[in-house]
């Protein structure tokens, strides 16, 4: 493609060069410069990639794209164009680069702080029993036509987004879910999408420190953006920050939630517990109908979610009928997933990775009455030790026996995490049970050979993750796995 094709809807300076130069792909790596790219200069929170401009001219590339200005010595016979903000052009300059692919797919997008991958994975499967073919974008990796792979990002990088778009174009999908993160906002990541559809589950604090969100409200205003970006918002109306959250929105409004200001109001619900089922049934009354749900997974928070994927799928014209089936048969990797190696125990699988998701969680699991709530988990290295006091504190509190242990420790000594991890305990009940067991396989066997009848056994913090991470040094470790072969190595199947 021409450069002066890719340039439609970008607002530049054509600083040297001509624009009528062939563009065969668009690279935000310096190592990946060949020619006939285009290398667009990012300023990063590491390193300003400006820096490399020289490199990628010595290397042949066709174009750059710059935001500040460069010594142009350093790049002779490259075009070189300037932008007010780079990530933003490459975003559109990709959806150019890729045929707008966006454009020719129902978009999409959920937001907000817990829920958004259970809630996507909720859509993806009203969706398809509706007889959609569905591309999903999120954390548990990339979803389509019976395809999965990882992604680095929860919201990828606007080039890796629009080539995906593209993909699933080609693959015959008529629709584009995706999971929308307040970092794949501010930088610029959806930059020139408009989504049919957002959605937004709930916002309490996370992200919020150096390289990520300066304050709760500047997470907060990211979030909102995407409710100026797309048609119809589909909005938790019980949760304390939408009226915030939708200030200044341009979109039509569906509301969800317990109360009676929704458009689309739960009744109470009912639990359901078997040993291979954990979850819940409950009434929704909406505009001139009403409706009964069964999910198969527990807790409140499921409601809200089931609720946010009804209103989608109402918003999108379905039938109950396929509303109803996909709810019923949905199971989310790593999200409250029941792992089935005993009758006399239960023991599931989730991602709760801090304070506001794991006390959220034990509240759920304590609802079912179980003999004992029993918890494994720890805490990541080299991230906010304030987590670690939290999830020690709450689970001290609200778990019967805690078992502590590794999670991607990364470059930081476990016991270092675990020292901090018994501070939180301490603080949250200094009479707590609990058992240090810093391998992690060793701590889920630990678990399954002492679990009781009518135990609740929560093993939290990795979830979908297929690898644990030891001094930066990534090897497999799926949970759902090691505790089948271990429950069939003890007989227990």
């Amino acid at each position: 493609m021409k450069l002066s094709q890719l340039m439609e809807d970008v607002v530049c300076t054509v600083v040297q060069g001509s624009t009528d130069v062939e563009i065969n792909d668009i690279i935000y790596d310096s190592r990946k410069a060949a020619p006939g790219q285009l290398f667009f200069c990012i300023v990063g929170t590491q390193r300003d990639s400006h820096d490399y401009a020289a490199d990628c001219a010595a290397k042949g590339v066709s174009a750059l794209v710059i935001q500040h200005d460069i010594d142009l010595a350093t790049v002779p016979g490259v075009t070189v164009l300037k932008v007010e903000n780079s990530r933003y052009a490459m975003a559109v300059m990709s959806s150019n680069l890729f045929g707008k692919p966006s454009r020719q797919l129902t978009m999409i997008g959920v937001t907000g702080t817990k829920g958004k991958t259970t809630t996507t994975h909720m859509i993806k499967s009203v969706l398809e029993a509706a007889g959609k073919k569905v591309g999903m974008i999120g954390t548990n990796g990339v979803y389509f036509m019976g395809k999965h792979r990882e992604t680095a990002n929860t919201t990828p990088e606007s080039y890796e987004l629009q080539k995906l778009f593209r993909e699933f174009v080609d693959a015959g999908c008529d629709t584009a879910l995706m999971e929308v993160s307040s970092q794949g906002v501010m930088m610029d990541r959806i930059a020139g999408i408009h989504y049919d559809v957002g959605v937004f589950t709930n916002l309490s604090p996370d992200h919020i420190g150096p390289g990520e969100h300066a304050s709760f409200e500047e997470y907060r205003g990211w979030k909102a953006q995407l409710f100026r970006r797309c048609t119809v918002g589909v909005v938790n109306v019980d949760d304390e920050n939408t009226p915030a959250l939708l200030e200044g929105h341009t979109c039509k409004l569906e509301t969800y939630g317990r109360s009676e200001q929704a458009d689309w109001q739960a009744g109470e619900y009912q639990l359901m517990r078997t040993h291979d089922f954990l979850g819940v049934t409950f009434p929704v009354k909406g505009p001139n109908e009403q409706l009964q749900l069964q999910v198969n997974m527990p807790g409140e928070f499921t409601v809200y979610n089931a609720l946010a994927s009804l209103c989608v799928g109402k918003v999108l014209g379905l039938s109950d009928e396929a509303i109803h089936a996909g709810l019923a048969d949905c199971v989310v990797k790593g999200r409250v997933e029941l792992v089935p190696i005993s009758k006399k125990f239960t023991i599931l699988l989730d991602y709760a990775h801090n304070e506001v998701s794991t006390q959220s969680l034990l509240e759920t699991l304590r609802a079912y009455q179980p003999n004992r709530l029993v918890v494994v988990f720890g805490c990541g290295g080299n991230r906010s030790r304030l987590r670690r006091y939290g999830m020690g504190e709450i689970c001290a509190k609200m778990a019967d026996f805690s078992i502590l242990t590794e999670d991607n420790n990364r470059f930081e000594p476990v016991e270092d995490i675990l020292a901090d991890i018994r501070k939180g305990m301490k603080q949250g009940n200094p009479d707590a049970k609990f058992v240090e067991i810093p391998d992690r396989l060793d701590a889920l066997h630990y678990a399954v050979d002492h679990a009781q009848e009518g135990d609740l056994i929560a093993v939290i913090g990795k979830g979908h993750e297929t690898y644990r991470d030891r001094m930066g040094v990534k090897t497999p470790f799926c949970e759902r796995e090691l505790l089948l072969e271990y429950a069939k190595e003890k007989g227990l199947q």
